[in-house]
Parts: C-alpha cells; sequence; structure tokens
C-alpha cells in the first residue's frame, strides 16, 4: 500500500499519472453526461419481487390497456357549476379520451353533491420503459394546453397519479442543473475562503471534478450494463459524496503536505511524507465510509440496495483521485501554488487559537466537557418523539397536481385522486366487490377483464399520503384476502407506499445493526482498541440522534411539512454513522501517532490541535454539499440533506472537537485496551521527536 501512496510524488511518476488521468477523462467524460437522465424515478421500480403492489403491476400487464395510469381532470366553479361547464366537461372527456387514451372508452364526468365539481378519469397506458416518465409529462402536458387554465372563476386541474407523475418527473428533470453546478460552486467557494489562494483552489477542485466524472461514467456503465436501479436520490448522492468526501481528503492531504513543506527542502520528499504520514488514515477512513455503505446491499427494497454500490463507487472515485491526481498536480505545480502565503523549509507551523483554546478547556476540564456535551446531544434526541411518518407534504412548493387534488378531496371521496388497484378472480367479481364496500370503500368499478381476471378501481375515503390511506390499504387487504377463491391483490399507489414503508422497517432491522457491527470491526482493526472504537461509535451514535431530534422539531415546526420520509431514518443513520467514524479516525488517527511520542493525555491534546482546522474545514465542505439537497424542491430529498448537514457539523464541531477528546483525556491509556497503550508504554517512534511549537501544545 505504501508503495501505492507514494507513487504519484515521483519525479517521472507523476507524469505518468497526469497522463492516465487524461485518457480517463476523455473516455469518460461522454458517458458521465448522460448519468441524470438514465435515472429511473418510478417507485414501482424499487419495490421487491414479493410485494402485493408488485404482483398487481404484473398481472396488470395481460389486460388489454395493460398498466393504466389515470389522470383526473377536475372542474370547479367555487359559485357552482354553469350548464355550461358541464358540457364542456362532456366534450373535453371525449376529446382527451380519443386523443390520450384511444383504447379506452370516455367515461362521463361525475358531479359533487355540492354542485361545485365535475371530475373524470382519462386513462393512460404505462409504457413500462425508461421512456415512460417523458410520455407520461408529454401527455399530462397536452391534456393542460388542451384544456387551458380556466377563466371566470373555473378551476381546471389535470391530478391524480398522472399528473402527480408527471410533476415529479419534471422536477427530477430540471434537478440536474441544480445537482451538477451548486456542488461545483459551493465546493469552490469554501476552498477559496479556506486556503485564501486565487490558484491553490483550483488543484483540489479540479481532481473532485474528475472524480466525478469517472464515477458518474462507471455508474452509467452499471445501469446500461447489468441493469442497477438508480433513482434521482442516488446519482444525487454520487456527486455530493464525491465532491464532499473528494474535498476532504484533498483538504487533509494539502494540509499534511504544507506541513511537510516546511520539513523538507524537495517538495516531492514532502509529498512523500505527507502520503505516508495522511494518506493511510485517509484510505482507511474511506474504506469505513464504503463498509457502511455497503451494508446497504442487505436491503430488500431495491432503491435502497443501490446506494450500496454508488456509495462505493463514490468513496472510491473520490479516493482514488485524491491519491494519485492531487497529489501529481500539486507536486508538478511546486509551492508556488501556495500564493501567497508560500510554505518554505524551515518554518514553525503556528496553530489556530481557537484550536489551542480548545484544547485548553479539553485539557483543564475533561470530565465536565463530556458529561455537558453529551447531555445536551441527548436532550436534543428528545425531538424524535414527533417523528411521524408517512410524509404528507411531498413537496416544499405545490405543482398543479397537488392542487388539483386539493379541490378533488373538498368536492369528493378524499380518495378519489388516488384510486386502489384490485386484481381478482372474474367468479367472484361481486362478492369482491361487496367486500371492498364493506371495508370501507366508497366505490368499486370494473375498469376490464382479461384471461379469467377482472380489474377494479376502488375509492377509498382517507386522504392521499395518510396514515388513515394506509389503514384502509389494510382493511381492504383483510376483506379481500378473505374472499373464498378470489385471489384477489390490492396495488395502486397508496398500496406501493403501504409495501414501501413495510419494506423500508424490516430493511431498517436488518441495515442498522449490521452497520454498526461492521464499522466496529473495522474501528477496532484500524485503531486496535476495543474501548476507544466502542466509544467512537456510541458518540455518532448519539450525534445521529440529535440530529434527527432537531431536524424533526424544524420540519414541523419552522418548513411546516407534514410528516417525515420513511426512509429518512435510515438512510441518515448509514451515512451519518459512516461520516461520523470517518472524522473520528482522522482525528484518532492523530492521537495515536501522538500518544506514541507524549502519551495519551498530551498526544490527545496535540491532536485535537494539529488537526482542528483541517478536518473543521472538511466537516463545512461536506455538509455544505449535502446541504445542497434543501434547495430541491422535493421534501423527502430535502430532509435527507437537512439531516445529514445537520449531524455533520454536530460531528465536527461538538462530537469530535469537544466530547471525543474530553472523553480520551478523562479516561487517559485505560482507551486503548488491548493494545500496549493501555499499559502506559507508549512504543517511542524510531524517527526523532518532532517538537510542536509552544502555542501548540496547549
Amino acid at each position: 500500500m505504501s508503495r501505492l501512496l507514494v507513487m504519484p510524488a515521483g519525479r517521472r511518476a507523476k507524469w505518468i499519472v497526469l497522463v492516465g488521468w487524461l485518457v480517463i477523462l476523455a473516455a469518460s467524460g461522454p458517458f458521465a453526461g448522460k448519468l441524470f437522465q438514465a435515472a429511473e424515478n418510478d417507485r414501482i421500480e424499487y419495490l421487491p419481487n414479493s410485494a402485493e403492489s408488485t404482483a398487481v403491476l404484473q398481472a396488470q400487464e395481460a389486460f388489454p390497456q395493460g398498466q393504466v395510469i389515470p389522470a383526473m381532470i377536475i372542474y370547479q366553479r367555487e359559485g357552482g357549476l354553469t350548464a355550461a361547464d358541464r358540457q364542456r366537461a362532456v366534450t373535453d372527456s371525449q376529446r382527451l379520451t380519443k386523443e390520450f387514451a384511444p383504447h379506452a372508452t370516455a367515461q362521463p364526468p361525475q358531479s359533487s353533491k355540492d354542485g361545485k365539481a365535475v371530475i373524470y378519469t382519462v386513462p393512460l397506458a404505462a409504457t413500462g420503459d425508461e421512456q415512460e416518465g417523458e410520455v407520461i409529462l408529454d401527455a399530462v402536458d397536452g391534456m393542460r394546453e388542451r384544456l387551458g387554465e380556466g377563466s371566470g372563476g373555473l378551476d381546471i386541474k389535470v391530478a391524480g397519479p398522472a399528473g402527480l407523475g408527471a410533476d415529479e418527473f419534471l422536477i427530477f428533470r430540471d434537478m440536474e442543473f441544480t445537482l451538477l453546478l451548486i456542488p461545483v460552486l459551493v465546493v469552490a467557494v469554501l476552498l477559496l475562503l479556506i486556503y485564501r489562494s486565487p490558484v491553490l483552489f483550483l488543484v483540489p477542485l479540479f481532481s473532485v471534478f474528475a472524480a466525478n466524472q469517472f464515477g458518474s461514467a462507471i455508474v452509467y456503465g452499471l445501469i446500461k450494463g447489468p441493469g442497477l436501479a438508480v433513482n434521482s436520490m442516488a446519482t444525487s448522492v454520487l456527486s455530493i459524496l464525491i465532491y464532499g468526501a473528494g474535498t476532504d481528503y484533498a483538504l487533509l492531504l494539502i494540509a499534511r503536505y504544507r506541513e511537510e513543506l516546511a520539513r523538507h527542502e524537495d517538495r516531492h520528499e514532502a509529498m512523500r511524507e505527507a502520503l505516508r504520514r495522511s494518506g493511510g488514515a485517509i484510505v482507511a477512513s474511506a474504506g469505513t465510509v464504503g463498509l457502511g455503505l455497503l451494508c446497504l446491499v442487505v436491503a430488500d427494497l431495491n432503491s435502497t440496495r443501490s446506494l450500496a454500490p454508488i456509495g462505493v463507487l463514490a468513496v472510491g472515485s473520490a479516493v482514488f483521485a485524491m491519491m494519485t491526481l492531487l497529489p501529481a498536480l500539486l507536486v508538478v505545480f511546486g509551492r508556488w501554488i501556495f500564493w501567497p502565503r508560500v510554505p518554505h523549509a524551515g518554518e514553525v507551523p503556528h496553530a489556530s487559537r481557537m484550536w489551542t483554546r480548545a484544547g485548553a478547556l479539553v485539557g483543564s476540564r475533561p470530565r465536565a466537557v463530556w458529561t455537558l456535551t453529551a447531555l445536551g446531544l441527548a436532550a436534543c434526541v428528545l425531538g424524535l418523539l414527533s417523528f411521524n411518518v408517512p410524509q404528507q407534504t411531498r413537496f416544499t412548493e405545490k405543482p398543479d397536481a397537488v392542487k388539483g387534488q386539493e379541490l378533488i378531496s373538498a368536492h369528493f371521496a378524499a380518495g378519489a385522486g388516488n384510486p386502489v388497484d384490485v386484481i381478482a378472480n372474474v367468479g367472484q367479481a361481486d362478492a369482491v366487490k361487496q367486500a371492498a364496500l364493506a371495508a370501507g370503500a366508497t366505490t368499486a368499478q370494473e375498469s376490464g377483464r382479461a384471461g379469467g381476471k377482472v380489474q377494479m378501481q376502488v375509492t377509498v375515503a382517507a386522504e392521499p399520503e395518510t396514515v388513515a390511506e394506509r389503514d384502509a390499504v389494510k382493511r381492504l387487504r383483510d376483506r379481500l384476502h378473505a374472499v373464498p377463491g378470489a385471489d384477489a391483490k390490492v396495488g395502486g399507489p397508496a398500496a406501493i407506499e403501504v409495501d414501501m414503508i413495510r419494506t423500508i422497517q424490516r430493511d431498517s432491522l436488518l441495515t442498522i445493526p449490521l452497520v454498526l457491527v461492521v464499522i466496529l470491526v473495522v474501528l477496532c482493526l484500524l485503531l486496535r482498541a476495543f474501548t476507544l472504537s466502542v466509544l467512537l461509535i456510541a458518540t455518532v451514535v448519539l450525534s445521529f440522534g440529535a440530529a434527527m431530534g432537531i431536524s424533526t422539531a424544524v420540519f414541523e415546526h419552522v418548513f411546516h411539512w407534514t410528516g417525515q420520509d420513511a426512509q429518512l431514518p435510515q438512510i441518515a443513520f448509514v451515512f451519518l454513522v459512516a461520516l461520523g467514524v470517518d472524522y473520528n479516525i482522522f482525528l484518532m488517527s492523530r492521537v495515536r501517532e501522538e500518544t506514541k511520542l507524549h502519551g495519551t493525555r498530551q498526544g490527545t491534546i496535540n491532536g485535537l490541535v494539529s488537526t482542528g482546522g483541517v478536518i473543521t474545514s472538511a466537516g463545512i465542505v461536506l455538509a455544505a454539499t449535502f446541504s445542497v439537497l434543501v434547495t430541491l424542491p422535493v421534501v423527502g430529498f430535502a430532509e435527507q440533506g437537512f439531516v445529514i448537514a445537520l449531524g455533520v457539523l454536530i460531528d465536527t464541531f461538538i462530537v469530535r472537537s469537544l466530547l471525543v477528546p474530553a472523553l480520551t483525556y478523562d479516561l487517559g491509556d485505560r482507551l486503548w485496551w488491548p493494545s500496549s497503550l493501555a499499559r502506559g508504554r507508549a512504543a517511542r517512534s524510531r524517527e526523532p521527536e518532532r517538537e510542536l511549537a509552544p502555542e501548540q501544545r496547549g
């Protein structure tokens, strides 16, 4: 490993590395640009094959119309519909059905009891391929264009699963610009502020850009080759993780390189030493994050399982570029790249006053520091008491389909805009209808027969995407499953939501403990200290709970988002535990190095003071890149970005800066059990001790 790490610093090797990366960029560029368009956001693509709603979709393919995505058209006039309004609805129903659903029969509009609204359905055929989103969007846009906005007090909206799907697809498509450009701008601005150099920031920025091109091309190949299911969330995580983690690794390497430039005249020797001393920790940290994310491969939900290879490729691409391309570029450009603060051999590094004071605080009152910080984080966990599934607010701004659903709910049965699909044996069709009505459904209408099966659309009385709707679907399934000989199955958007939440809950019970065990084992192998490894795991779990508690309160009372994404705890846990341990590895690797020279307590202070600035900068960069998700109009993405960004900041400023150092200082040598350091026998390095400047000793 050490030979691989020092290779980019060689006098000839650096040019070989640069040429190799030029070839990689030339080859990967055309494919990387196609990744976002290849993402598939149809929720059914991510359900396990065993889900009942999956079976319904498969059974629908046998019907002449195939899988149907209904567009619900609603007309509403607050003062009551006129005769002309009703006649227009009839005419529009026939015209739109003929144009957009030629194999279906136009449905007569249904009037609301209050006389203020009429509604009808245009059943759009699902294509079942990657172009389905575009097809539905074109159809819905066409219907909206034909219908217009309404006038004279008449409101016309295209809602239902088709309307909502079209609006979602448009949002996902428009997100590409945000996810490709904003992370670059965020990283560029932060690097410029951190380095205060008009040229140095360009080197790590180009390196993470190259890593993103490389990783995106590989993922695109996996989508088109083995058929990896990737949605927009996964592609977002890929870019954000590469930019965030890659910049972190760059900050750590450059900080150590600058330190070594003050000790070596030859920049090649300085880079070799920087890679030797920091490269191992960077690779180990990246491996820990990768193994943590790889645990998601055991998930049953396809969208969760796809994050495993995506996460591993993101971290792998980032560390590969930072250990090869970045060192080669730095050595090629020489010391002047640090202008105007060019490091010279023989300079004495100066520690930040802030981190010197932090070290003094930890050293003078360690028990008080870790007790107060732990209690404060534990208090934040109480915010989880208001955590609520399912998520009802799906978008930060209301698209047209959501406005249409609100009109439907105001004048018809709440579930009219989100019908439930039922497939059953033809011979028991009447019994199934009666059972559906007995289960609380407001209507149950046949929509086709084929191959001895009947398809029905059932309307439940509950608001879409609520606990009541989920309960209604469960009651409907219980009743219909009990009909003898019916072989009834319940699907549709509401049933898909039920199956997804159930699968997510089952996956969480499997993946969360697995992540903890895997990372604990990795930490024990890396740090050779079981006590310290358990302590680090405990602190990042506490940090996760605090981030979730604070975020839940903010979502409800500041952003006014009703309910949370069911997948939020699982994904946030995996990322925060893996990334939180990542920063602790950077810190404790330096503490271990200093402990061998100065003992545990002084080593803790020295490690904190010497790494405080760079690790904090890395945490700010990573939090800022994940916060890009908060700018997206999809609440689920915004929640993930907010929780992870907040958790990273808590890890950076509280856990890694105060809690872990204070615990380490208070426990002393016992923390290193069962290694030799636990017995107070610090193995002195064979190299001469490097005395810290007075201001670094804390």
